[in-house]
């Protein structure tokens, strides 16, 4: 399954104000990388992937439509999966975005 490009253009124009936004295929998705971190994806298997502070995982996990992320068969921590259904309107995507660019500006640079 490819990613859903209406979904990759809503979160293009949500980050357009922001600086240093690269896009990069990445895992069947595209992925949106803030100053070389990686913060939201259109995942491949549909949805969006975003990336959080890792000890606020379990609270988010028991939102609607949010499931952990899964790679090579192993949870990553700070990382969750919402179903299209959990970002069908701009409130709900503008959250889920705001949450993973919020993160990357507390990282470290690269």
């Amino acid at each position: 399954m490819a990613y859903d490009t209406e979904l990759a253009e809503r979160i293009r124009e949500l980050l357009a104000p922001e600086r240093g936004v690269d896009e990069k295929r990445m895992f069947g998705g595209l992925a949106f990388l803030i100053n070389g971190h990686m913060a939201v994806a259109a995942s491949g298997q549909g949805g969006l992937l975003v990336r959080v502070p890792p000890d606020e995982t379990d609270k988010l996990l028991d939102r609607a439509h949010v499931s952990p992320m899964v790679m090579a068969g192993r949870e990553a921590r700070g990382w969750l999966r919402v179903e299209s259904d959990g970002v069908k309107t701009k409130r709900q995507l503008e959250s889920w975005v705001a949450r993973g660019v919020d993160h990357v500006h507390s990282l470290p640079p690269k």
